[in-house]
Formats: structure tokens, C-alpha cells, sequence
């Protein structure tokens, strides 16, 4: 377990301080975020990961190098939290009594899902774009993934270094979407294999329940500096 724990070290990708703009075109709204350095898994959490640190899972494909999928939110802070104990390292979220919330203690070492606004800034990697590449080159959709997910870091990287950021599987954020309107709704991004071109682009944004979970959504690990 040590060199399980030791490789997903090795796979956390350095990010760099910066800005980004981001914007909602469902409710007209954009604004600016800053972001401070930070880690972020250079693959989506796959298959075999998951079912090491948490048991057997509901997913409906199979495979050790596959992104898990049919991961509730809940689900994955879990992970986060376990793998965190794991690493002696503290964990990131403190779940609510009932356990159908959890919030993310500040200031916390361990591994966690990246904030939204981390999340599209490392997916552009500096680009302005609507993607970081073409396509056909960099993601499994609709057009070509055979109507399943498939092996993580097969497609073409963006130029830091991040695979999978559009495609394949969308990916839980730790964020609350608009709690006001949605209460405790978390964000996902970023397409995934059962969605047109339309839907894997770098600006968009869905939410659900934290309890949802569906075959085509699953989570990457970050980790603040």
C-alpha cells in the first residue's frame, strides 16, 4: 500500500499561482478567480485505485485502468478522506451529522477534489480556447469511445501535462453550485464519454446532488501547497 500511496504522489502535477474568468452563460454571470499553487492528479482516479482504498464498487465497467464512474460526491470526498489516512496526512472534510454534506476543513494537507475555478484553469493550461486541443486528440466522446469509458492517459495531454481533462469521464468539484437556489448541489465538469462535442468544452458547468452518482461521472485527486 506504501508504493500505491507513493505512485499517486508521483502522479500529482505541480500547477502554478494565476487568474482565471469564469463565467455561467445559464445565468449570465461571470467573474475572476485567483488561484494558489497547487496539485492536481495528471489521470482521473481509476477503477482499480478506488476499489483498493474503498472496496468494490457499483460501477458498471470494468477494468483496473478505466476511470471509476458511478461515484457519488459523497462518495469521493470519502476516498479523498481514507487515502489521506493512508498518507498521514490530514484529511480535507468534515462530514455533517447525518452524513449527506460534508465541508472542507481550511488549511487541510490532504487529498481533496480541486475547486472549480482550479479545475478549468488547469484543464486550459493557459489556452483561451474553448478546449486545449483538438478534439478527436485529446478526448473520448460520443464520436469515439465505443459507448464506454476508457483507460485513463490514452488521449493527448494538455500542455501541462494533464490528460482526460475534457472527455472520458466528467469530474467532481468540491464546490457548492448556488446554494440558495440548488442548497448543497455540487459542480461537475468536463464532459464525458457519452456526450456530443457540445458538451466537452472547458466553460461548462453541471451540478447535482451529492448523493448522485451515473455511469459517466467520476473525480481526480488535487492536493494544496
Amino acid at each position: 500500500m506504501i508504493a500505491l500511496i507513493d505512485n499517486i504522489e508521483d502522479q500529482l502535477q505541480p500547477i502554478p499561482a494565476g487568474t482565471i474568468l469564469m463565467q455561467d452563460n445559464r445565468i449570465k454571470k461571470s467573474w475572476s478567480a485567483t488561484i494558489a499553487p497547487f496539485l492536481i492528479g495528471q489521470f482521473q482516479v481509476t477503477s482499480s485505485l478506488f476499489q483498493e482504498i474503498m472496496g468494490p464498487t457499483d460501477s458498471d465497467f470494468s477494468g483496473d485502468t478505466v476511470p471509476v464512474t458511478s461515484v457519488s460526491w459523497l462518495e469521493a470526498v470519502e476516498f479523498c478522506n481514507q487515502l489521506s489516512k493512508m498518507a498521514n496526512l490530514q484529511a480535507c472534510y468534515i462530514f455533517s451529522a447525518d452524513q449527506q454534506d460534508a465541508k472542507l476543513i481550511p488549511d487541510s494537507n490532504g487529498y481533496r477534489l480541486p475547486s472549480e475555478a482550479e479545475w478549468e484553469y488547469a484543464c486550459r493550461a493557459g489556452t483561451h480556447g474553448p478546449r486545449y486541443g483538438a478534439l478527436d486528440e485529446i478526448a473520448w466522446y460520443k464520436i469515439n469511445s465505443n459507448e464506454h469509458p476508457q483507460p485513463v492517459g490514452t488521449k493527448q495531454p494538455n500542455g501541462w501535462g494533464l490528460y482526460d481533462m475534457l472527455g472520458n469521464v466528467w469530474e467532481w468539484c468540491s464546490d457548492v453550485y448556488d446554494p440558495e437556489t440548488y442548497g448543497t448541489y455540487r459542480i461537475f465538469r468536463g464532459g464525458g464519454w457519452a456526450d456530443e462535442a457540445r458538451g466537452c468544452l472547458a466553460t461548462n458547468r453541471r451540478r447535482s446532488h451529492p448523493t448522485f452518482s451515473i455511469d459517466d461521472l467520476g473525480f481526480r485527486l488535487a492536493r494544496s501547497l
